[in-house]
């Protein structure tokens, strides 16, 4: 799990704008655990490589994602359509 997803999933929460069963700190680290998640930290080359990328897609958030997809060669776990736009596999 990249530290990006859990950066935008505190936000949202913060903000009210995604409601979770308990809060992020305990909720992130349990779900990784349940899934057996390794965490993904954001490097230097991963925010770099968002200079290559076309602007498909101006959530920051969503841009970093697709970097690290492709460095990392993982596939993105999302319901937004727009990544598919991406060289990157997308789950869901």
């Amino acid at each position: 799990m990249s530290a990006v997803t859990a950066w935008e999933i505190a936000i949202k929460s913060a903000l009210g704008r995604l409601t979770l069963a308990e809060d992020p700190q305990r909720f992130i680290p349990e779900q990784m655990t349940q899934n057996a998640f390794e965490p993904l930290p954001v490097q230097i080359r991963h925010a770099l490589k968002v200079v290559d990328l076309p602007n498909i897609h101006r959530d920051p958030f969503d841009r970093l994602l697709v970097a690290q997809a492709l460095i990392e060669d993982l596939a993105l776990v999302s319901g937004d359509a727009q990544l598919g736009r991406y060289p990157v596999r997308v789950i869901w």
